[in-house]
C-alpha cells in the first residue's frame, strides 16, 4: 500500500528554480472513500474566478478565507481570503472581486517572499485612533502577522494595511531562518471576553509549535504583537499495541498544524494537526491537549521514498478514526443562538466534511458528515479543501441564513496544466437542513 503525497502547489522559491513539495499523507482509495459518496451533499451557489498558481496568474493559490458582516448593511458584507504568493482577495457575496491586496516582497532578493497563509478577524479591536474590524493574516514568506483595517467604503479597497512596521518575525531569530520557512502558518484570532485583550494563535509550517501573541495598538492606528507563550504538541505516539507511531514525513519535518479556531464562548482552541487529528485545548494554551479525533491514517507505518516523495505503508493496525482522512483542514466553528452549533472540519483525503458537536461537555462527538458537489450547470464541487469559514447570521436576501465560504483545491474546468484554484459560497441554511435531516 502506498499513501500519496497531497500534489500541493510549491513553496515559494529562494531565488532558484527548484521548490519545496508539501508533504502532508492522504488517505488511500478504499471503502471509507466509497462511504464518503453515500453522505448527503449540497451544492455551491457561486463561486470566484478562479487563480492561478504560477507566473501569468501572479503565483495566486487560494487557500483560507474569513466572513465579514456589514452591521449596517449585511448585504453588503465581504469574504477576505488568502492567495498565498498572490496576496489577499476581496469579494463580495456574489463572489465579484472587490479589492487585490499584493503580498510584500522579502527584504531583499534571494529572500523568501511574502506569501499569505491564512486569515482570521478581530472586531472592533481598540486602536490608537478609536475602534476598528481589523483582518489578521499570517505572512508565511516573511515569518510575521500583517493587520488590515476593514472600511468597506474606502474608495481604494476595503483594506487598509494596518501593520506596525516594528512587527518582529513569529518563530525565526533571522533572515537565515526565515528563508527556511518554518514559520508562521495557520492562524486563529480570539478575544478574551473578561479582559477584553485580543490574541491571535499561530502554528508553525514544519513543526508542532502553536504561538500564542497578543495583539497591541500602536502608533497612527497600527497594530503590533508580542509572544505570550508556545504549546509544542506532540510528534509522535503511543499506540495501544504499545509501539510508538510518529507521521510519514520528508526527513526533519514534523506533523504540522494549519486549520484552527477558537470558540469565544469557553475560549477553547480547536486545531488540526494534519495527519494526526483534532485537538482540543485552551486557546490561553495552559491546558492539557485533548485528541478528539483521529485521521483514518493514524498509526499507519510508512516510509518516506525520496525519489518518488510518496510514503510505502505497511500493514493499518486499526488505530486510527472513522471521519477524517489526512489532511485535516479547514476548521470553522458554526454558532447558534442558544449556545449549540458544530465544529466543522475539511477531511481533505475523501473530499468531505466532518461536523462535531460544539459543546464540550458532550466531548465534541461526531456529528454528520457532508459533501460539497457540483451544481448542474454552475459551479463545481469542492476538493482538497484547505480553509473554510461560516458565519451564521443574515447576509442579506441571498444568504439569509448565513454563508459557508470553502476552498475548493480543483476549480474545474479550469484546472488542467496550470492548476487552478478558488473558493466556493454555499447557502448556509441549506447545510444546516443536511446535517440535521
Amino acid at each position: 500500500m502506498t499513501l500519496h503525497r497531497h500534489a500541493r502547489r510549491a513553496a515559494p522559491v529562494l531565488g532558484a528554480a527548484s521548490a519545496v513539495l508539501a508533504t502532508t499523507l492522504v488517505a488511500p482509495a478504499h471503502a471509507h472513500l466509497r462511504t464518503a459518496r453515500t453522505l448527503p451533499a449540497v451544492t455551491p451557489t457561486a463561486e470566484t474566478a478562479p487563480l492561478f498558481d504560477d507566473e501569468e496568474g501572479g503565483n495566486a493559490d487560494a487557500d483560507d478565507p474569513a466572513i465579514w458582516r456589514n452591521e449596517a448593511d449585511p448585504a453588503r458584507s465581504l469574504v477576505i481570503a488568502t492567495a498565498k504568493e498572490g496576496g489577499l482577495r476581496v469579494y463580495g457575496l456574489a463572489a465579484e472581486e472587490l479589492q487585490a491586496v499584493p503580498a510584500p516582497a522579502g527584504p531583499g532578493p534571494d529572500d523568501a517572499p511574502g506569501r499569505f497563509n491564512n486569515v482570521d478577524l478581530v472586531p472592533r479591536m481598540a486602536l490608537s485612533g478609536g475602534r476598528a474590524d481589523i483582518a489578521v493574516v499570517t505572512d508565511r514568506g516573511n515569518d510575521r502577522l500583517r493587520f488590515y483595517r476593514i472600511d468597506r467604503d474606502r474608495p481604494r479597497g476595503p483594506l487598509t494595511d494596518v501593520t506596525d512596521p516594528a512587527a518582529p518575525p513569529v518563530f525565526s531569530k533571522n533572515q537565515a531562518e526565515i528563508n527556511e520557512q518554518r514559520t508562521a502558518y495557520g492562524l486563529a484570532t480570539w478575544t478574551d471576553r473578561a479582559t477584553r485583550r485580543s490574541y491571535a494563535l499561530v502554528s508553525r509550517r514544519h513543526d508542532t509549535s502553536v504561538a500564542l501573541l497578543e495583539l497591541t495598538a500602536g502608533a497612527g492606528g497600527t497594530v503590533g504583537y508580542r509572544t505570550v507563550r508556545t504549546l509544542t504538541l506532540p510528534s509522535s505516539f503511543r499506540l495501544p499495541d504499545g509501539t510508538s507511531w510518529t507521521p510519514c514525513a520528508e526527513p526533519g519535518e514534523l506533523p504540522q498544524v494549519e486549520g484552527m479556531v477558537v470558540d469565544p464562548a469557553n475560549g477553547m482552541l480547536y486545531a488540526g494537526q494534519e495527519d494526526v487529528g483534532i485537538w482540543r485545548v485552551r486557546a490561553d494554551l495552559t491546558s492539557r491537549p485533548t485528541l478528539i479525533d483521529k485521521v483514518r491514517e493514524y498509526g499507519v507505518p510508512a516510509v518516506y521514498d525520496e525519489q518518488t516523495e510518496e510514503c510505502a505503508a505497511g500493514a493499518d493496525p486499526g488505530f486510527g478514526g472513522r471521519r477524517l482522512s489526512a489532511d485535516v483542514e479547514g476548521l470553522t466553528l458554526i454558532e447558534e443562538p442558544d449556545g449549540d452549533g458544530y465544529l466543522m472540519a475539511s477531511s481533505q483525503g475523501d473530499d468531505t466534511f466532518a461536523f462535531y458537536d460544539r459543546e464540550t461537555g458532550d466531548a465534541n462527538e461526531y456529528e454528520a458528515g457532508l459533501r460539497i458537489t457540483a451544481r448542474t450547470g454552475g459551479p463545481d464541487g469542492s476538493e482538497e479543501c484547505d480553509g473554510a469559514a461560516a458565519l451564521n447570521q443574515p447576509l442579506g436576501p441571498d444568504y439569509p441564513r448565513g454563508l459557508l465560504v470553502v476552498q475548493d483545491g480543483h476549480d474545474t474546468p479550469h484546472d488542467g496544466e496550470r492548476g487552478a484554484t478558488g473558493f466556493k459560497f454555499v447557502d448556509l441554511g441549506r447545510v444546516l437542513d443536511r446535517i440535521e435531516d
